[in-house]
């Protein structure tokens, strides 16, 4: 899928999350809600650093165009060097190692650790890269007419206004991890649902993700997971901007809606 029906979907599926903990009475406190629907719409982006011309190689300029280019020769050494006899050697890595389970948890697991050790200046960092990432998202109109630096100053106040929000009594920042030292722990679960839902999206396009790497299936290590062909569609295609992203604005609002507490359990 596209960039914009990628961070929708991430927004979705946290305020969907948020929306089952308030149904099992475990209800987020609302900055954890927001804080969430940011960062896994953010994080819903971050699998495409195997690819240049994706939206986050253009959302922190020269820095992350080249990221995306190490990113990418490390995802075509991975494939080419796990790939099975049966697949055929690659010289472009997209789709490959970042749109794995196990590279989603890896980053999510490095974003929580970082988020305990370094607490507030890591919040800040953190908040900052998903922010932006989700502005060129779900705001990638707007974005793509503006200039960089107004979506940076944009991320980094509301990175600044969050991360104090959070750190407030009561406000989430011990949200699920309670224990000294885990404050901020929970960072790390909507980028890898972010990730994940990612992947899932890719999953119903043309070319399928090897979501289950390196689980092998049918002889293959990177074998593309998706529906039935015929239910699959091109990135970008009528199906995603007329279908999809209508029904995660209104999975989201509904998850939304429960999440704050609109709606009764």
């Amino acid at each position: 899928m596209m960039g914009p029906a990628h961070s929708l979907s991430g927004a979705a599926a946290w305020l969907g999350v948020g929306a089952a903990a308030a149904v099992l009475d475990h209800p987020m406190p609302w900055p954890v809600v927001v804080v969430g629907a940011l960062l896994c719409a953010g994080a819903a982006l971050a699998p495409d650093l195997d690819q240049k011309s994706a939206t986050i190689s253009r959302a922190f300029g020269p820095l992350s165009h080249a990221l995306c280019g190490v990113v990418d020769k490390l995802s075509t050494a991975v494939y080419n060097g796990t790939r099975s006899r049966g697949e055929r050697r690659r010289s472009g890595g997209h789709r490959t190692l970042t749109h794995t389970w196990p590279w989603a948890l890896f980053i999510g697991t490095g974003f929580s650790a970082a988020a305990a050790i370094w607490d507030r200046w890591a919040v800040l960092v953190i908040l900052f890269i998903h922010v932006v990432l989700a502005v060129e998202g779900l705001l990638w109109r707007m974005a793509r007419v503006s200039s960089d630096v107004l979506v940076w100053l944009l991320g980094a106040a509301c990175a600044w206004i969050l991360a104090g929000v959070l750190e407030k009594p009561g406000n989430g920042a011990d949200w699920l991890f309670t224990g000294d030292g885990q404050e901020y722990l929970w960072m790390g679960l909507p980028i890898v649902l972010g990730a994940m839902v990612h992947n899932i999206g890719d999953a119903l396009t043309i070319s399928g993700c090897p979501v289950l790497w390196p689980i092998p299936i049918a002889g293959k290590r990177w074998y593309p997971l998706g529906t039935p062909r015929f239910m699959r569609f091109r990135a970008g295609a009528w199906v995603e901007n007329a279908i999809l992203m209508p029904a995660f604005m209104v999975l989201g609002g509904a998850g939304s809606l429960v999440a704050f507490g609109f709606i009764g359990s």
